[in-house]
């Protein structure tokens, strides 16, 4: 459940909107916006998420890939086994048992974005080792955390051989946490970049930056906040890896989505790529952390049409849809201690628990086809 305990308690008070049919047969108004998009002109695909525990759920999430998208995303951020690549001893099974299944389900004539995590579901320090602990260090970018990293990086290229390396997730969340492991960050990144490259030099990498958290960053003073995002991003990344949640800062229109992407054009022209991105299809409610949003599956297609319209518009490389099914199934296995925050991202599927498609998925569908 790494991607789902990633906590971003800053959007969960703050947005309660007008009521709205929520049923799934509503009936969505069609602007034919698409309708301009002739020849698609950039890849679709999915993360491996999978709706269910078992061990068919997360087959039928790779046929579903296989069927509906020409990329897809393994993401690497569960634990690191920092221990093993310290000391240099045998890689937990639990690891190992893991990478092996996923390239067991390597899909042909699909292209690959491998994404891998340095940082913590809370993105304030160093992702954990299987057994909990991070290793001792002075600053982040000391010369063992470098080595580990780029030794598991580079474990992690030759077993997967990707199209693209996101070599960090979601990595503007650490300055909102420590300026000071901001700057460690980006020392010990420039050094594992330039060794990349060196050794891979027809790999595309980049670190994945959160839109929510870049336009309208949760600090004191925004505009150095998001001038210092910008700089590293122009100055040190091979295109731009967008992680978006839109209903995390309020976002119900398409006037209010288009917002964030005008932001994006404006601070730079590196090309643009959405590693993941979603949006509820339902109202989001959690009683316990006072958490009311409304959404419904209309405003889901809306926020889906303009993201593939700006990646028409603006020849993005990539949109991953991160969660292809509602994860109904699988959040039910969830201990009670963690069923709150893992609600968060549960009904974003274009098709919803019971396997029926959204209107989301006809635009998907419809605008895939078009290559």
């Amino acid at each position: 459940m790494e991607k789902i305990i990633y906590i971003l308690f800053s959007f969960l008070l703050l947005f309660v909107s007008c009521k709205k049919k929520t049923n799934e047969t509503l009936n969505c108004e069609n602007d034919n916006s698409i309708d301009v998009i002739n020849k698609r002109n950039f890849n679709m695909g999915f993360s491996t998420w999978s709706f269910g525990p078992d061990l068919s759920d997360k087959e039928e999430t790779y046929n579903f890939i296989t069927e509906n998208a020409d990329i897809y995303s393994e993401q690497i951020d569960y634990h690191i086994p920092w221990n093993s690549l310290i000391n240099n001893t045998a890689f937990p099974s639990e690891f190992t048992d893991d990478i092996n299944y996923r390239l067991s389900k390597k899909i042909s004539n699909c292209k690959l974005i491998l994404s891998v995590s340095l940082l913590n579901t809370s993105r304030d320090n160093l992702l954990e080792d299987y057994d909990g602990t991070t290793p001792n260090y002075t600053t982040l970018n000391d010369t063992v955390i470098e080595n580990a990293y780029y030794k598991y990086l580079t474990y992690l290229i030759s077993q997967f051989q990707p199209d693209y390396l996101i070599t960090a997730m979601e990595v503007n969340e650490l300055k909102t946490h420590s300026e000071t492991k901001w700057q460690e960050y980006k020392l010990l990144m420039q050094k594992i970049r330039t060794r990349l490259k060196n050794n891979y030099p027809d790999l595309e990498f980049s670190e994945s930056i959160t839109l929510h958290n870049w336009f309208n960053p949760d600090v004191s003073n925004q505009t150095d906040f998001i001038n210092d995002i910008t700089n590293y991003i122009n100055q040190n990344l091979d295109f731009l890896a967008i992680s978006y949640y839109p209903f995390f800062k309020g976002q119900h229109s398409k006037a209010d989505f288009q917002k964030a992407f005008d932001f994006i054009y404006s601070q730079t022209g590196k090309p643009v790529a959405f590693v993941e991105t979603n949006n509820i299809a339902e109202d989001l409610i959690i009683k316990n952390l006072n958490v009311n949003i409304k959404s419904n599956v209309c405003e889901q297609k809306d926020y889906l049409e303009t993201l593939l319209l700006n990646a028409y518009n603006h020849n993005y490389k990539f949109v991953i849809w991160w969660a292809y099914r509602d994860y109904d199934k699988l959040w039910e296995t969830f201990p009670p201690e963690v069923k709150d925050i893992t609600k968060i991202w549960k009904d974003t599927g274009l098709i919803n628990e019971k396997g029926e498609k959204r209107p989301s998925y006809t635009i998907w569908k419809k605008v895939f086809d078009k290559n």
